[in-house]
């Protein structure tokens, strides 16, 4: 496995940041992941797409704020 790059700490620095790393086998998985979170807490989503050398599939960061919730209903509450 590649080594991942590290975050800042100010990503981590409170309960409910956190950093989320994703490979897929694909760009389309990985942004539709992506979109996926982002459309349910604050997500600064990844302006990039990497690919390492010798490894399968694609990798990107995004870093979510799960006391931002952008939906406060829930499939039960509807």
């Amino acid at each position: 496995m590649p080594s991942v790059e590290p975050f800042s700490e100010v990503h981590v620095s409170r309960p409910g940041l956190i950093v989320v790393d994703v490979a897929a086998n694909d760009e389309e998985t990985a942004l539709a992941f992506q979109q996926a979170v982002a459309a349910r807490w604050a997500t600064a989503v990844a302006d990039r797409i990497t690919r390492e050398p010798g490894q399968p599939g694609v990798r990107l960061r995004c870093y979510v704020d799960l006391r931002q919730a952008l939906d406060a209903q829930t499939p039960e509450t509807q």
